[in-house]
């Protein structure tokens, strides 16, 4: 491994005993749940298993502390804390997304003309049973046709008319760069004219790579790399307007949305741990690592605009995960929905210290296994 879990002490964790962790035990809960009621969750390479996984979230439910002294108490009792500590000896890192809030409108009109899609019935999921000969290894999506699986159109190709005619929009934005960024976080709030607001949340992906178009920025000098950000690229869009399709065409990557209620405002959108986002709590992890559900304590001196001025120490739950978002000390932080949490997510790029509580059968296995 390129890494390795070094035994940790609570107390010896850069605010731990100022955090308050309450906003996840309800979280807990719902993963809880949807572990035993509908499917457990995938182990990850590092081996923690939903059945270790469900002693902690038992307990959770069982014994239900309230505030914030308890809740810690109650994570000291039932976890051990380990650092990740990267073979290379480089920090972990965080970035944040959010769920951006975007005007529409059901039908377009000269202003509103720029959709965002459903899946396409066509759009086929691919893996090693399937892959055809000479296809990408990394894409996991490809075009049905009758004479077999091929590479789906790419973003450009998309936004000039191939799926024009199928009935696929679910509503439309005035902006083409408000959708882009909604693709980019993964999913959105739409906020019709009549003040109702609809959810869209991934429903699959063109299949090619993700390519940052603030790197491609950063390449042809027009951004400098110590400054980039989601507000500084919008800026530069804004400022360039003839150059926007061929910016954002760099990315191939197209996302597809389904449509989702709005249950409770205050939570977001279910991602792929299956169970609602909580601002502030919900972390993006390599799923191919670490198992959805599990807790994880972040600490970042450099991070401060969060919480007005104090550097970030949270605990939080492993609840997503991202093409982006690769290693064992690499995390996204779920900022929240709208426009202040866009504000607040668009300027995270920070190195972090990663600690990760293991429910204690788990932790000793782990420890005996070392040896």
């Amino acid at each position: 491994m390129d890494y390795r879990l070094v035994l940790a002490r609570f107390s010896a964790i850069p605010g731990w005993d100022e955090d308050d962790p309450t906003a996840l035990m309800a979280a807990m809960r719902r993963c809880r749940d949807h572990i035993r009621d509908v499917k457990p969750y995938k182990t990850g390479s590092l081996g923690i298993t939903a059945g270790e996984l469900l002693s902690l979230l038992d307990a959770a439910v069982a014994e239900d502390p309230q505030g914030a002294d308890a809740v810690r108490a109650f994570f000291e009792a039932h976890t051990i804390p380990f650092l990740i500590e990267k073979a290379d000896g480089a920090p972990g890192f965080v970035t944040a997304f959010y769920e951006p809030e975007v005007a529409v409108r059901a039908a377009p009109n000269a202003e509103y003309r720029y959709p965002f899609y459903r899946r396409p019935a066509d759009l086929m999921d691919i893996d090693d049973d399937n892959r055809p000969a000479g296809f990408p290894a990394g894409y996991a999506f490809g075009l049905q046709t009758e004479g077999g699986i091929v590479e789906h159109p790419d973003r450009g190709e998309i936004e000039r008319g191939f799926l024009s005619g199928r009935g696929l929009e679910i509503a439309y934005a005035r902006s083409k760069v408000d959708v882009f960024f909604a693709h980019v976080q993964g999913a959105a709030r739409l906020v019709y004219p009549d003040g109702t607001l609809k959810r869209i949340t991934y429903a699959g992906k063109s299949g090619h790579p993700f390519s940052p178009i603030g790197k491609l920025l950063i390449d042809r000098g027009e951004i400098d790399a110590a400054t980039v950000s989601m507000a500084s690229i919008r800026d530069w869009l804004a400022r360039h307007e003839g150059e926007v399709d061929a910016v954002l065409w760099h990315n191939r990557s197209f996302i597809f949305f389904k449509e989702a209620v709005v249950d409770d405002i205050d939570l977001g959108p279910i991602a792929a741990a299956k169970v609602p986002l909580v601002a502030g709590r919900s972390l993006a992890v390599d799923r191919m690592i670490h198992t959805f559900g599990l807790p994880f304590f972040i600490s970042s001196d450099s991070l401060t605009h969060m919480d007005g001025g104090k550097p970030f120490r949270r605990l939080m739950l492993a609840l997503d995960t991202g093409t982006a978002i690769v290693g064992p000390a690499r995390g996204d932080i779920f900022t929240g929905s709208g426009d202040a949490a866009g504000a607040l997510a668009g300027h995270v790029r920070n190195p972090a210290t990663f600690h990760i509580l293991l429910p204690r059968a788990a932790a000793e296995r782990y420890l005996h296994a070392e040896g």
